[in-house]
């Protein structure tokens, strides 16, 4: 099985080690150098079916890029689309949900697989709409977040509620609901009361279980973004 680890303090680099014959695949463009002996291919992983589902889950790219150690063992670095941290969760007795944009390699035991979620789910989460990706079988994913990474623990007396927008991984084992981020007025007013005072979606994450949790909120990072573009 390819070797996976992390390598670089700020913005860093998925080191991956693998012997000949070995296959990983990660998402399109993370390849940023690699050995001779390996080969590069884009590949709809799943079929059609499965790649169109991926793309409307997580916005991750039709094509995925699959490196395979064809002429013998070799090295290679990636790196996801965003700046900011990386982690390497091990899948197999426990299994996880990923966020928006958050995949960027797997090994070749690892299959991703796009689930239907609740309708309240589906319209208040930034986690792919009416659908959501979780993994299955045995292996490593390589996992980004915007800005610093953080993991927290969920236990069955230690509930955690996190903004939506800051939710890069979790175990699968995990219930979360959706709610908004002030309990002024029901839902409709606490709607209302989000856009006037800042406050987004948040999951409310129960049960047992890792969720994992990054320092940067991508769209408000967009907002700003965008303003200062047009000065």
């Amino acid at each position: 099985m390819a070797v996976f680890s992390i390598t670089g303090d700020i913005d860093p680099f998925l080191h991956v080690s693998l012997k000949r014959g070995e296959t990983l695949y990660c998402e399109s463009d993370a390849m940023v150098t690699m050995d001779s002996t390996l080969e590069l291919k884009g590949k709809m992983k799943g079929g059609l079916a499965g790649a169109l589902m991926r793309t409307f889950a997580n916005g991750e790219s039709f094509f995925q890029q699959h490196i395979e150690a064809t002429r013998g063992d070799g090295e290679c670095l990636l790196a996801p689309t965003l700046p900011g941290a990386m982690a390497i969760v091990d899948c197999g007795a426990q299994q996880y949900k990923l966020g928006d944009g958050a995949f960027v390699a797997a090994t070749s035991g690892i299959d991703l697989r796009v689930r239907t979620q609740s309708l309240g789910n589906a319209l208040f989460a930034q986690s792919g709409g009416f659908f959501i990706t979780e993994t299955s079988g045995t292996g490593q994913v390589a996992i980004a977040g915007f800005g610093a990474m953080r993991v927290l623990d969920v236990t069955p007396d230690k509930e955690v509620i996190i903004d939506n927008a800051h939710v890069v991984c979790w175990d699968a084992a995990l219930r979360h609901d959706i709610t908004v981020g002030t309990s002024r007025g029901g839902l409709l007013g606490g709607l209302v009361n989000s856009q006037f005072s800042g406050e987004g979606m948040v999951i409310r994450f129960s049960g047992r279980g890792k969720v994992y949790v990054c320092s940067r909120n991508r769209t408000a990072f967009q907002r700003w973004l965008l303003p200062a573009q047009g000065q």
